[in-house]
């Protein structure tokens, strides 16, 4: 079921995973990766490599959640890395992603924190 479209800005990965993602492709989302990514997900652990990534996906998927696309804020470009991120739509933390240009001129994720929740305690007022 996975899709040929590849990135070919990095903004262009957050818009394929949330397709693919609606769509149950979990072989799709898995390939917005590359082959030794790593992913902040499941919450305090980490999955590394894209085949642990798709068997993951394979099952949040299964469950059919609705991912909506989220508006990105400013990309951040050194020569073949990327940071992107966008903001819940919830307003609770953030998600970023570290980027690379492949050689073909297209980009997939490398580091995915797919979301974070600050843990700072508030300070009380004195």
């Amino acid at each position: 079921m996975s899709s040929n479209e590849k990135a070919l800005h990095p903004e262009d990965l957050t818009r394929l995973f949330v397709e693919r993602a609606n769509e149950g492709d979990a072989a799709g989302v898995a390939e917005l990766y590359e082959e030794q990514a790593v992913m902040a997900y499941p919450p305090g652990e980490v999955t590394v490599g894209r085949d642990a990534i798709r068997e993951l996906w394979e099952k949040i998927l299964a469950n059919a959640p609705r991912f909506e696309q989220e508006p990105p804020l400013p990309t951040l470009i050194s020569g073949d890395i990327a940071l992107t991120s966008t903001p819940p739509k919830d307003n609770a933390g953030a998600r970023a992603q570290v980027t690379r240009r492949q050689p073909d001129g297209t980009w997939l994720r490398l580091l995915d924190q797919p979301e974070f929740v600050s843990l700072a305690k508030e300070v009380p007022e004195t």
